[in-house]
């Protein structure tokens, strides 16, 4: 026997309603951009280094200093800006994405094994080809990311979910055991240092040069927006979305290699930083709505706030020394996950 639901149909709302919505996202994505900017400029004088507004300005218009100021800018401070915005940015993207083809509000690439498997491919590839070209390397964690989240769809679909918390549960179980395995490895084989710093997120080593690799997620979160219109139709399901004349699997496909693939850029580059892609697109949701094309700006946005911020607090919380991002990033995040399944365990009671 076969049940069928149908949708309720709904015209377009009126533009009187519609408008004025739309001005005030615009409007608060507006604010927004202002504030992440505010904090970018604040970021770029906040460090050991002796940086100020003032000393910057003299070291551009004396011909006679030494230039030591502006080179501190150009070589850590702005690449270390970039970097914080460009990382935060895509992993909330790929934490949206991947809520939304797996259709459950907790999960994310650092709670269903898909950084985990990115940080496995690393190990794997440092110890049988070490000299392996950086973009190489990025390839194989790619892979190796795929490959764990590919098995974690697989998992999901033999396992009967009688509630939305087991998805999360399982994914953070699977992420555990590969964790072990690879720092059971990396103890082997004396990288256990090397994999500290792939773990996690930090930006402190970030310079001119060794954060060019991620504007590939720039390109990567574009892409995501373009196609936000399909993440939204497939996240209703496979034969809705087969009924629309959608192609389901190749979405999927375009889906999980975005989220693959900035996991593994991210994680070679500055390390893991978790809980970032859970926590922003579950906040931007209750504040903006389901919509992928409408509400991607603001987690891009968000993303990218929240990982700034949390950065100049790990810069200054014990000046002169920093505690890495990915570990004030998992404070605030764990609270807020902790929070989201106390909500929805109140509400199923």
């Amino acid at each position: 026997m076969t049940v069928t639901t149908t949708a309720p149909v709904t015209g377009p709302a009126p533009a009187s309603t519609t408008a004025p919505a739309q001005r005030g996202a615009g409007r608060l994505l507006g604010v927004g951009a202002v504030v992440v900017a505010c904090l970018g400029v604040v970021s770029l004088f906040v460090g050991v280094g002796d940086l100020t507004p003032a000393g910057l300005w003299s070291a551009v218009t004396n011909p006679d200093d030494d230039g030591r100021a502006v080179l501190m800018l150009l070589v850590s401070r702005v690449p270390r800006t970039v970097a914080t915005l460009l990382a935060g940015a895509a992993v909330a993207i790929a934490g949206m994405i991947m809520q939304i083809l797996v259709r459950n509000r907790f999960v994310e690439p650092s709670t269903v094994g898909t950084t985990e498997s990115a940080a496995l491919g690393i190990l794997t590839v440092t110890l049988l080809a070490p000299g392996m070209p950086l973009p190489a390397k990025m390839g194989v964690a790619a892979l190796f990311a795929l490959a764990g989240t590919a098995l974690f769809l697989r998992i999901l679909q033999a396992v009967p979910l009688r509630s939305v918390l087991v998805v999360p549960l399982i994914g953070i179980m699977l992420g555990g055991v590969i964790s072990a395995v690879t720092t059971f490895v990396a103890y082997r084989t004396d990288l256990l240092q090397s994999l500290g710093v792939w773990m996690t997120g930090d930006f402190s080593g970030v310079l001119r040069g060794r954060y060019e690799m991620l504007w590939i997620t720039a390109a990567l979160t574009l892409v995501a927006y373009l196609a936000a219109d399909r993440f939204t139709v497939a996240g209703l399901g496979e034969a809705f979305s087969t009924n629309l004349g959608l192609g389901y699997r190749a979405t999927m496909t375009l889906g999980l290699v975005i989220v693959s693939l900035v996991s593994a850029v991210v994680v070679v580059t500055v390390g893991i930083i978790p809980f970032l892609g859970l926590v922003v697109p579950n906040v931007v949701s209750l504040l903006v709505g389901d919509n992928v094309r409408r509400t991607a700006p603001f987690v891009a946005l968000g993303g990218a706030g929240l990982v700034l911020v949390c950065d100049l607090v790990g810069r200054t919380i014990r000046y002169p020394y920093e505690v890495p991002v990915g570990v004030v990033v998992g404070v605030l995040g764990a609270v807020v996950f902790l929070y989201l399944l106390l909500r929805r365990g109140s509400r199923a009671a």
